[in-house]
Order: C-alpha cells, then sequence, then structure tokens
C-alpha cells in the first residue's frame, strides 16, 4: 500500500492535521494555510496599485475639528482645510489620456509670532488625518556632509508614520518647523559656506518640488550600511511654519516708504491705521525673500497665510474654552487625586496679563499656571482633608511672586 504524501512538501499523512486529496495530488493542512497567506499578500498589493479612495473629509468639517481644540486663527484654519482637501483630491485624479489637466500641490508656508499656535494646529490636523503625517523640525538640518540631519531625514519620519510602507508615505503629509531658523544669514557672499542656512534651503527645493529620493530607514548616519528606500516626493504636499522673529520690521518699511518732503494729513492716517492694525496680514514673497529666503524656496511654497497675535481676549477664551483647555487639564488632575479646583475669573484675568507682558503667547500661559499651583499640586497629595482649591487673585499673586519666572525680564 503506498503512502499518501502532500505533493507540495512530501509530508506524510500522519505528520499532518489534514490532507485534502485530488485526483492525482494531495495537500496537507499546512500548505493550504501558506498559500492562504500568500493569496492575501497577492491581493493586497493590487489594490495598493489602485488609486486609493478616501472619506473625504470638506474643508468647514475641517475647520470645525480645528475650532475644538485651537481658538481663533480662522484665515490660516481656511487656507489649511483648502489645502489639505486639494490634496486629498489630487490623491483620487484618475489619470485620463484624453485629459491633459494635472493638478499640482500647493504647498503652504505660516508666519506668525511665537506661541500663536503653529505647531499645534498641525498637530490637531495630525489627530483627524487618513494619510501618514509626520512633523520635522528644520533647525537640526544641515548641508550633506556636515555634522546635523541631513535633509532626507525628514522622510524617514514620514516613512516611520506610514509604518514603512511606500505606497502610503508617499500620499503624506509633512509640517516643517522653524523654517525661519535656515533663512540666509548675510546677502553678502562669503568665503564660509551657509550650511545650515541656504544650503539646506537648496537641499529641500528637491523635495518640495517632487523627485526620487534615497531614504535612509533608521535614520541619520548612525547607520551607513544600511540599504536606501527610494521614495517619491511628487504626491507629498508640505506644510511650513515659522516666527520669522523681526520680519514686522521688513513689512512696516515695505508699507511706510514715502518719497522725500511733506506728506498730507490723509496719507499720515493711512499710516497710522496701518501700523495698528496686525502688520503680519501684509506680508507678502517680497518679504520672505527679504527676511533671507532664497527666491527658489518661495516659489515651490506658493501658498502664504499668516496667524494673529494673541490678545487678552483670546489667551483667555484658550485657558477656559478648547476640549484641552488649560483650565480643563488642571481640573482632571486634581479630580485624580479626588481635589476639585476652581479658578476665580481675577486669577484668570492676571494669568492673561502676565502672559501678554512676558511676550510668551499660549506657551506662556502654561508656565504662569504651573508657578501658581506648583505648591498645591507638591503638597495637596499627601493631605487626605483638603478636598477643594480655589484660586484666587490674592493666591495666583502671592505664589507667581515668587515663583523664578517672575524674575524674567520684559524686553
Amino acid at each position: 500500500m503506498t503512502q499518501v504524501t502532500c505533493s507540495f512538501c512530501g509530508r506524510k499523512k500522519k505528520d499532518v492535521d489534514l490532507m485534502v486529496s485530488g485526483i492525482h495530488a494531495h495537500i496537507c493542512n499546512y500548505c493550504i494555510d501558506q498559500a492562504f497567506q500568500i493569496l492575501q499578500e497577492e491581493k493586497k498589493t493590487k489594490e495598493t496599485t489602485d488609486k486609493p479612495s478616501f472619506n473625504l473629509v470638506k474643508p468647514k468639517e475641517m475647520k470645525k475639528y480645528l475650532d475644538q481644540y485651537v481658538v481663533g486663527q480662522d484665515e490660516a484654519k481656511k487656507v489649511i482645510a483648502v489645502a489639505v482637501y486639494n490634496h486629498y483630491k489630487r490623491l483620487m485624479q484618475k489619470s485620463d489620456p484624453a485629459d491633459d489637466i494635472v493638478i499640482e500641490k500647493s504647498n503652504i508656508v505660516m508666519v506668525g509670532e511665537t506661541g500663536t499656535g503653529k505647531t499645534y494646529l498641525a498637530r490637531t490636523l495630525a489627530n483627524m488625518l487618513q494619510v501618514p503625517f509626520c512633523i520635522a523640525d528644520a533647525t537640526v538640518l544641515t548641508e550633506a556632509g556636515y555634522v546635523g540631519e541631513d535633509v532626507e531625514s525628514i522622510l524617514t519620519r514620514l516613512l516611520q508614520a506610514a509604518n514603512y510602507e511606500v505606497e502610503n508615505a508617499e500620499r503624506g503629509i509633512v509640517y516643517i518647523d522653524e523654517l525661519d531658523k535656515i533663512s540666509r544669514k548675510s546677502d553678502n557672499p562669503s568665503i564660509t559656506r551657509d550650511v545650515s542656512g541656504e544650503g539646506v534651503q537648496q537641499a529641500l527645493l528637491k523635495l518640495l518640488e517632487g523627485t526620487s529620493v534615497n531614504v535612509p530607514p533608521q535614520g541619520g548616519r548612525k547607520h551607513p550600511d544600511q540599504k536606501m528606500i527610494s521614495l517619491n516626493t511628487q504626491n507629498i504636499l508640505f506644510i511650513c511654519g515659522g516666527a520669522f522673529d523681526g520680519i514686522k520690521r521688513i513689512i512696516e518699511s515695505r508699507l511706510n516708504t514715502t518719497p522725500l518732503g511733506f506728506t498730507s494729513n490723509e496719507e499720515s492716517e493711512d499710516r497710522h491705521e496701518i501700523e495698528d492694525e496686525n502688520i503680519l496680514r501684509y506680508v507678502n514673497a517680497q518679504d520672505l525673500k527679504s527676511y533671507g529666503l532664497i527666491p527658489e524656496l518661495i516659489g515651490r511654497l506658493p501658498v502664504l497665510t499668516y496667524l494673529d497675535p494673541l490678545d487678552k481676549e483670546t489667551l483667555m477664551q484658550i485657558l477656559t474654552e478648547p476640549k484641552n483647555a488649560l483650565t480643563k487639564q488642571y481640573r482632571k488632575l486634581f479630580e485624580m487625586e479626588g481635589i476639585k479646583i476652581e479658578f476665580q475669573k481675577s486669577a484668570l484675568e492676571y494669568i492673561v496679563d502676565k502672559a501678554i507682558e512676558y511676550k510668551l503667547g499660549a506657551r506662556g500661559l502654561r508656565s504662569i499656571c504651573e508657578a501658581i499651583v506648583n505648591d498645591a499640586m507638591f503638597e495637596l497629595p499627601s493631605n487626605k482633608e483638603i478636598k477643594e482649591l480655589v484660586v484666587t487673585k490674592e493666591y495666583a499673586i502671592e505664589k507667581f511672586e515668587k515663583s523664578r519666572i517672575n524674575k524674567l525680564k520684559v524686553a
């Protein structure tokens, strides 16, 4: 009697759980499992080669989501929502030989003072997107061959966000923070190379435009023997942000230039109005060039938007209204200890006044709040008798005056 064996792997019938017999062949349960896995992988590969389909989030819905977390900045929210929505539509565009129209991507640059919410806007956006999203910092980038990170390391983070799936990474969105830190240091040609300024800008050009880049999957130069992954940046949307400290003076000098001689009262009134308003709303590509960005880079960032500086009313809203407002965070922290905390309105107004005084934006609010409630967070967890803490203006002043942050000199 002949022994029944698997026609694929040669296992005997007694060594397997199941043997399926055909006319002239047999297959065991192990080979069936392996064949099923191969079939699944093949199906997945075919699906990824097709055009991706997204559940399109409309710009209004996107802005509504951002409104729950970020206070104000309506102009920047609209610009970003439209750009991301168009990015989705661009990815879904079907290639039609009869139609020669190709939708090009519109990379964005955001200009705004420190603490106005540029990075926070990008982080909040990342939570709702269906495409891979990463935040990179331009301050660590240097020209290839110098100490620091190469420009390609930006895409390494995107690859990691996409779980190293190249097709997904090539449809992602990258936020480059602190763009102003790579501005050209001087307009005068120098014998030394500007390796962390103009050199980085020139290296960024190929990424923003769209080209195939060899990306180190482990990042940086710590793994020189690693195999590079080729990534096409044609469909990657780039959003850049920076404080551009000092650009206000450039905008003012452009807007307030007048010929030598006397000016009429009407002209002087117009100039005064411009000075009183948010000067950043008049920012244009020429100002970025004067600041130190090279024209080639500005040309690859066609959409320019601004963020409003935070006034007293906006800072008060940031403290109390968003889903993860600072006061709500402290309430949650104290609730975990079984303590109820309440901030009186006068105390909140004092915190806001100090934040404006120190010119630290929304980040300053947390520093001031930490200085005020730090003693309570240290002592109360060990004191089981106190179940409620009311932060009054007097309490806030007392604690803040003792703190080191109070020693900061205001410029």
